[in-house]
């Protein structure tokens, strides 16, 4: 069964291989010529189009400066539009931090809330509690988030200093001076180094290697080691050279605005009256590294913020957790209650003071206040009395936990990565419980899922498979070595193989057909190569051509160099060099490569690799093995290898003669030359004869495929968000698991199909029921798996973000086109129609068990994430290693950059950063989770223990004439949250765990409470109300009754309003620290030292306090003196304490022993059972077996092994990246007796 597969060749729809960015083009790519439907709007005189505004003079930095380049900042003040190289991401400086920290944090409703507490209690009319009670927590929680602020704006300080302070060599009043990075501007020609990193996106003048070549490695941008090629112009290579000569250089550059196009620049040079045009392949972008280029020179053209790396960054978007805007709103519901509350006691007290306040002579203060004013001081008395519901201490404790979580992430030794000495790093300390609500994950593909190393893996040969582990003889073997090269001195070191009966073929030399196969590989590419000391490095244009060029050098078939029009080899002991007549370059039409060569002998052969589908098409109707290798291809893409058929053909002289003047003449073509050296390849690329296959491994990183399967059980989907080829993505798909052949794969086409449907359906019903009625129907209604595979061009496509409908819109906004209401037409009718076309995509994207865009920008990628934000209120998590991930990144709730790379764009922007995938799964399903948990367990615990102590207040007040009197001592007030109940609930917020790290690895299904926010909601925190009305009930009325009749020993009735308020403190601290302890999951020696020691310091410092020697120096501040020694050696009052705290906690715990008998949740089912499962665990690791291999399954052969763009075979013919010529080398014979094939014989 064939795959259905949106096929752009011969279709209107968008071409696949294409990467749009028809979201961010400049402005001078949306020419009228665009619009095949412009003949519909009447004509308009169009204006002359106006030169490109962005201007560069070599070498003059005023030019920059000048009056028509600048623009205005502020009122009157403007400032150039080109921007300096320095950059910037911190927030404050020396000047700035405290006024805009300060103005930051009294952002947040409570610490403005409490700024104007503290005020209330300046006031003596309204002050019930000393101004001091508020203070101390406030300036504690501004002194500590203000220090952590600057922690990490100081390491922002840090990196920018490092980044630019880097340093590179400018020319300056003639000469090249070292200057740093944030000196450089725009206009200044710098000298780059080997092994420099690029300053800024500079145009290549000149380089040390011949026609100015420069090798660049783009791991920033792209996280992809393989060099890319640069060459600088013809002219500019000739004539500047020399420092003199550059430092007379004067050109003009006009080129586009700065863009975030990655693969595009168009420009004009202007010198000695004279214009030559510039591309993106005479460009150096910031980011890159120079590579095997001793020295070069270029002209700044973009810097800093202009350069293309830093506009794909994107906006840095301050990120909050769900819990943090629930908290808020939270925050928001307790202080509506404050309110309510002060003013229902306001309203009692001033009943109360009319009806027996003023009539009692004994109340009176002396002050001839009215009831109503007496009420109006009475109600801000009240909430300064009960503003402890709204805890200020809670935002110091949230942040100590989060930063507690961080530091154990950091310190994960299964999440440090020892190959390249790189620990998981916590770059922000705000996010860590949203780790445990994670429901959408988007990957990127290359570095991220992959480790773009590719490994020539197996082969089949006229027939004949190799690549198991065989014996030398043939013998299959259950576990082989690896294959030994040490008979090869070119052998790399790397490579392994296990089918030792290769090798002993090629050393036999018994088989011609395997010798052609490796010849095959030695002589059809176009990887360049250079000689260091006694090594061989390939330079290739994608690793799967170096992969198979170093296979072939390892089994005896060394390619050593070429010249424009030669390629030599080394053929196991015999070094021959061949006449190279036409290099046929692979692009993503074609699909293939060929070489045409002439053979020492005369005779001419061309050989051709490339992906089955295509060369099948073109084989001789006699050509052998077509059946047998078919079958291999089979197996190897049930085994996920990208794989190239090999064939060959030999051509007679006339042939050759006539095609070559064919070429020739397409190869002059001024009009659609590359359709014309297509259409004359055809007719040399047929009747081949196939030899072979290569299978290549595109290598995964280590435990991918476990992690994708982990975190789907975790109900979280994986979204592959890649700028790859659409072949390749989906291979890659298979390779982890993401996609599985059970399930039922939609192209682009059909996606665009059944949203057109949806839409026309919506338009055709009446305008009130479409409105009203949200169309529910899936879009997949048949039962199975799905998944979509879809291109950026589609996604444009779908989304209405085409090029041609951006200029339509734009016409219309002119009014020059009237706006579309046919449901012909393709274009939304209104803004709203193109939403609802957004959200259903989106509806069914989230339908499907896996989604893979490929071939999309750097902008398409944050888009993406931005629609599923937006329209499922989801929390999202992004995963990159380059540049181009980094708006993707920066999008997302959650932004992971995989470090250890070369590149670290990624990492810089990330908030969570580590080497491999496969550390994903535990950063979710352990430290999330946990995270998640102990968060929730923290906050519901918080609210309870406030509402608890803060109440009793409300319940005294109905027995103090509502006169804001308060029912405990104030020093307790003030240290109740900091000292006597904050250390046991932080050690929970810090060390919970329900189930171990092993366990919650073997369970994802543990991870969905989170998902589902089921641990804290309105719902839980009503219930914290609740239990704290209830707990405060208790607290007070049983303390009440036992000293509302009481005798003490002495005979004396100790039912004075001190002996109550230690009562009912002693009673509330001892009540929350046990509770606390029913809450805690995971007991540990530190847990029980904190609930015991906050009973004991308690105890400790009420004694201290109550003491006549403190009364004595502070008699105003310490008024409870003796009370504590009084009331305690009462032996009924402790037993009113017990009976308090007993009647407060038993209710609780029958809950409990409930819930977890009849009603447990996952976790405490895992728990229950944790030996059992841990013995599971272990007899199914033993059981695991390989899948077998089933034959009718669905071939995956597509992703063939090729790069995603043009070789290097323009740059070989060109001659422009030839050192010099080889001399010829000495002991080659006249003539080599060929190896003929099989199929000649």
């Amino acid at each position: 069964m064939s795959r259905r597969r949106a096929d752009s060749q011969g279709s209107l729809g968008p071409d696949d291989e294409v990467m749009p960015y028809s979201d961010d083009e400049t402005d001078d790519e949306l020419d009228p010529g665009s619009d095949s439907e412009e003949h519909e709007a009447p004509p308009v005189p169009e204006a002359k189009a106006a030169e490109p505004g962005w201007r560069v003079k070599a070498n003059d930095r005023d030019f920059c400066n000048l009056p028509e380049f600048k623009k205005k900042v502020f009122l009157c003040f403007k400032k150039s539009k080109y921007s300096g190289n320095a950059i910037k991401t911190y927030k404050y400086n020396v000047v700035t931090f405290i006024p805009l920290n300060l103005f930051e944090q009294f952002k947040r409703a409570a610490n403005l809330y409490f700024l104007a507490l503290l005020i209330l209690q300046i006031i003596p009319q309204i002050t019930t509690l000393p101004w001091y009670t508020t203070l101390v927590p406030l300036v504690l929680v501004l002194g500590i988030t203000a220090i952590k602020d600057l922690v990490d704006d100081l390491a922002r300080h840090r990196m920018d200093r490092e980044i630019n302070n880097r340093k590179c060599e400018v020319l300056l009043n003639g000469r090249f001076q070292e200057s740093k990075w944030m000196d450089v501007h725009v206009g200044d020609v710098v000298r780059l180094k080997k092994n420099d990193f690029i300053p800024a996106d500079i145009l290549l003048l000149s380089s040390s290697n011949p026609n100015s070549l420069c090798y660049v490695e783009t791991a920033e941008l792209d996280g992809e080691t393989n060099l890319k090629f640069k060459m600088g112009l013809k002219v500019t290579d000739e004539r500047l050279q020399e420092e003199s000569q550059l430092a007379r250089f004067d050109a003009m550059i006009i080129c586009e605005e700065p863009n975030n196009r990655l693969d595009k620049f168009t420009g004009t040079m202007r010198w000695k009256k004279d214009r030559f045009p510039l591309d993106l392949d005479n460009m150096l972008l910031r980011g890159c590294k120079v590579r095997n280029t001793e020295e070069c020179h270029g002209l700044v053209i973009f810097a800093g913020a202009d350069t293309k790396i830093m506009r794909n960054g994107g906006k840095t978007r301050f990120k909050r957790t769900k819990i943090d805007e629930l908290m808020n709103y939270m925050v928001y519901t307790i202080f509506v209650l404050l309110i309510l509350v002060s003013a229902g006691l306001a309203i009692g007290h001033t009943f109360w003071y009319e009806e027996i306040g003023k009539q009692a002579w004994y109340l009176y203060d002396g002050s001839n206040d009215s009831a109503s004013y007496r009420g109006f001081l009475s109600f801000w008395g009240y909430i300064i009395v009960l503003n402890t519901m709204v805890p200020i201490s809670l935002y110091v404790s949230v942040e100590v936990i989060r930063l507690g979580q961080s530091k154990f992430i950091n310190w994960d030794l299964q999440m440090y990565y020892q190959a390249k000495d790189t620990p998981a790093k916590a770059r922000t300390t705000t996010l860590n419980e949203q780790l445990g609500q994670i429901e959408y994950i988007f990957s990127d593909k290359t570095g991220t899922l992959t480790q773009n190393i590719m490994a020539f893996k197996k082969c089949t040969i006229a027939g004949h498979t190799y690549g198991n582990p065989t014996s030398a003889d043939g013998v299959p073997l259950e576990r082989g070595q690896p294959v030994s090269f040490k008979w090869n001195k070119y052998a790399d070191e790397k490579f392994q193989f296990v089918d030792h009966s290769l090798v002993s073929c090629i050393r036999s030399k018994k088989d011609p057909e395997v010798l052609e196969f490796f010849k095959l590989l030695s002589l059809c590419h176009t990887v360049m190569v250079e000689q260091k000391e006694d090594d061989l490095v390939y330079q290739a244009a994608s690793p799967d051509e170096g992969a198979l060029v170093t296979a072939a050098r390892n089994f005896g078939f060394v390619f050593l160099s070429r010249t424009q029009d030669t390629i030599t080899i080394r053929e196991m002991d015999e070094e021959m060099t061949y006449e190279m007549l036409a290099l046929l370059d692979f692009n993503s039409d074609r699909k293939r490569m060929s070489i045409i060569l002439k053979f020492p002998d005369g005779r001419i052969r061309l050989y051709c690799k490339g992906a089955d589908t295509v060369i099948y098409e073109r084989l001789h109707p006699d050509s052998k093995n077509k059946e047998t290798t078919q079958t291999a291809l089979d197996e190897f893409a049930n085994d996920t290898l990208r794989t190239l058929c090999l064939c060959y053909k030999d051509i007679s002289t006339r042939e050759f003669e006539a095609w070559a003047n064919k070429h020739k003449e397409a190869s002059l073509a001024m009009v659609d030359r590359e359709a014309a050296l297509d259409r004359v390849y055809e007719l040399i690329e047929n009747n081949l004869l196939l030899i072979g296959a290569t299978a290549i491994e595109d290598k995964l990183q280590d435990g991918v495929p476990e992690t994708i399967a982990k975190l789907a059980k975790a109900d979280i989907k994986i979204w592959v968000l890649t700028g790859d080829k659409k072949e390749t993505a989906e291979n890659i798909g298979f390779s982890c698991q993401l996609l599985t052949d059970d399930m039922q794969l939609h192209y682009g086409e059909d996606v665009n199909e059944k949203l057109q449907a949806r839409q026309a359906n919506r338009r055709n019903q009446p305008p009130g029921l479409s409105r009203n009625k949200k169309t529910t129907e899936p879009f997949f209604p048949e039962p199975g798996k799905n998944a979509l595979i879809i291109t950026g061009g589609w996604l444009n496509e779908i989304l209405y973000e085409k090029k041609k409908k951006r200029r339509r819109l734009r016409l219309r906004r002119l009014g020059r086109r009237p706006q579309p209401t046919s449901p012909q037409d393709g274009q939304p009718i209104n803004d709203l129609e193109k939403e609802q076309r957004q959200i259903d995509f989106v509806d069914m994207a989230c339908e499907c068990s896996a989604v893979i865009c490929c071939r999309v920008t750097p902008k398409q990628k944050a888009n993406v994430v931005s629609l599923v934000k937006k329209y499922k209120k989801a929390v999202t998590l992004s995963i990159g290693d380059g540049a181009n991930d980094v708006n993707m990144i920066k999008t997302a709730d959650i932004g992971v950059g995989i470090s250890g790379q070369e590149g670290m764009q990624a990492v810089m922007s990330s908030d969570y950063a580590f080497a491999q995938f496969r550390y994903l799964q535990r950063l979710l399903l352990v430290h999330g989770r946990w995270s998640y948990i102990r968060m929730c367990k923290f906050l519901r615990y918080f609210f309870y223990k406030n509402f608890a102590f803060t109440l009793v207040h409300f319940w005294y007040s109905f027995f103090s004439g509502y006169s804001s009197q308060v029912a405990y001592e104030d020093w307790f007030i003030t240290l109740y949250n900091v000292c006597y109940s904050s250390l046991p609930v932080l050690l929970v917020g810090l060390l919970d765990q329900d189930v171990n790290d092993k366990l919650s690895l073997r369970f994802p299904r543990l991870y969905l409470p989170g998902q589902q926010g089921v641990l804290f909601n309105y719902k839980n925190f009503f219930i914290s109300l609740f239990h704290g009305i209830f707990t405060s009930l208790i607290i007070f009325f049983i303390p009440y009754g036992a000293f509302l009749q009481t005798m003490g020993q002495d005979g004396e009735a100790p039912s004075d309003y001190q002996s109550f308020a230690v009562v009912t403190a002693s009673s509330l601290i001892i009540t929350v620290n046990l509770q606390i302890s029913l809450n805690t999951s995971y007991w540990t020696f530190v847990n029980c030292f904190a609930v015991l020691g906050s009973m004991a310091i308690y105890f400790g410092i009420m004694f201290d306090i109550h003491s006549a020697g403190i009364h004595v120096i502070f008699p105003s501040a310490f008024t409870f003196t003796g009370v504590a020694s009084n009331a305690l050696r009462q032996p009924y009052l402790w037993l009113t304490i017990i009976l308090t705290v007993g009647i407060s906690l038993l209710p609780v715990i029958c809950i409990q022993f409930l819930h977890k008998t009849i009603w447990p949740s996952e976790g405490d089912k895992v728990q229950r059972n944790r030996k059992r499962y841990e013995m599971e665990a272990e007899e199914e690791e033993k059981k695991k077996q390989p899948a077998p291999f089933r034959r009718g399954q669905r071939s995956r052969r597509s992703a063939y092994a090729f790069s995603h763009s043009r070789g290097y075979a323009d740059l070989i013919a060109s001659g422009r990246s030839i050192r010099r010529r080889p001399p010829v080398r000495r002991g080659i014979p006249d003539s080599i007796q060929e190896v003929q094939q099989a199929e000649n014989s």
